[in-house]
């Protein structure tokens, strides 16, 4: 065998768990075989490049072997090489991640929690009622 598709080559090197899924990011545009757009029936042959966009991060591999099966994650790891730059942009991407503030603190306002729930309804008056209507009591 000394070709193969792109969709099964995907898989079975483990980027993506299934074929389906690799045909989904094919058909999207994420993955490029040497610096061109990618259709899951391409064949790809060793000594090629794949380019795939996962997380926004672009991670660029050399095909060094085909499988028509998906083996074990070591074997699988023996059909690629990723490049020097590709490595060094995901650990860029991944520091960056480490560094950057959790985005759920950026929420100013959402549900407020049982306390400030309490102090709301104490500034509007409604001070021990529970229910908004009017009382002639």
């Amino acid at each position: 065998m000394d070709r193969q598709r792109i969709d099964k080559w995907l898989w079975a090197a483990r980027f993506y768990k299934t074929r389906t899924l690799a045909c989904e990011e094919i058909g999207k545009g994420r993955v490029e075989v040497n610096g061109q757009a990618a259709k899951p029936a391409r064949e790809v042959k060793v000594g090629d490049s794949v380019s795939m966009r996962r997380e926004s991060v672009l991670r660029t591999v050399v095909v060094r072997g085909l499988s028509s099966m998906r083996g074990p994650a070591p074997v699988a790891q023996q059909l690629y090489e990723e490049t020097p730059e590709s490595l060094a942009a995901r650990e860029q991407a991944a520091e960056q991640r480490r560094l950057s503030r959790e985005p759920a603190l950026s929420i100013e306002q959402g549900r407020p929690t049982k306390r400030s729930r309490r102090d709301l309804d104490q500034a509007r008056g409604w001070g021990d009622r529970w229910s908004a209507s009017l009382d002639d009591d």
